[in-house]
């Protein structure tokens, strides 16, 4: 599905079901350098299961059209002008790293908009390595071979998958050789660069989940756990074993959570 804000197409999946705008919505945005498709399992679920699901890719990103957005508070009012240009007063914002970032600026900016959030592999601040960084900055492929290794658990990297003889690595290579020139870039030095996380967290008002891998690389639960703390009534969900691509390494419980979290409208 396509939108169009500040003139530039926005692509966005529906969970294979025609997007319903009269349904509770459901917007998931993802972390770096990536795209709609990390959320299949769990779009696909809550398209069929009553509600409106839109996994949008950020600007420069999948099948939405550049540049790309250099900031998180930047990011976050072009999610919230998305969600005008898609008639959606009030939604549900489930994020992923970078995307994460962006949605907790979100509600916090713009409470009215947001009736709930759910924060995948989230903490403030969110620093990125330096070699990282550098490796991004210059469009090494190093840098990806970084960011995938970082990315998933121990068992990911061993070959663990639902289907025999598949290896969710190589699917998460495959996605970041996808992304132009500069988009691993842009997304890492706005986690890194990001300073409103705190007072984001402190300003919430609506219900948040923060659901944690225990094996996180890259937004250690350690890390996560300190922005739980100033979340009022905030809860907590760790993944036994997960790294920081939960949604991809563990499908099954990361829907859950998610599904215990926002139960299916009567």
């Amino acid at each position: 599905m396509e939108f169009s804000v500040d003139g530039r197409k926005v692509f966005a999946a529906t969970g294979g079901k025609a997007f319903a705008a009269g349904l509770p919505a459901i917007i998931f945005v993802h972390g770096a350098a990536a795209d709609h498709t990390v959320w299949k399992l769990q779009t696909r679920y809550f398209a069929w299961h009553g509600r409106g699901v839109l996994a949008v890719d950020m600007p420069a990103h999948g099948r939405s059209d550049g540049p790309p957005i250099p900031t998180i508070e930047g990011l976050a009012d072009w999610l919230v002008a998305l969600l005008d240009a898609a008639g959606l007063q009030q939604v549900t914002l489930v994020g992923h790293s970078v995307g994460s970032l962006v949605t907790l600026e979100a509600a916090a900016r713009y409470p009215g908009r947001v009736s709930a959030l759910a924060l995948l592999g989230c903490a403030v601040p969110m620093r990125v390595n330096g070699e990282l960084l550098s490796s991004a900055r210059a469009n090494e492929h190093r840098a990806n071979r970084l960011t995938n290794a970082w990315g998933y658990g121990r068992a990911a990297q061993r070959g663990q998958h639902a289907i025999p003889g598949m290896w969710m690595m190589t699917g998460g290579m495959r996605l970041l050789e996808d992304a132009d020139d500069g988009v691993l870039f842009n997304d890492m030095i706005a986690c890194h660069q990001y300073e409103g996380g705190d007072a984001a967290a402190q300003k919430l008002t609506c219900p948040t989940l923060l659901i944690m891998g225990e094996r996180d690389m890259m937004t250690p639960m350690k890390q996560a756990r300190k922005l739980v703390q100033q979340i009022s009534g905030a809860r907590e969900v760790v993944i036994k074993g997960a790294g920081h691509i939960m949604m991809d390494e563990t499908p099954d419980a990361t829907l859950d959570a998610l599904r215990d979290f926002l139960p299916v409208p009567p």
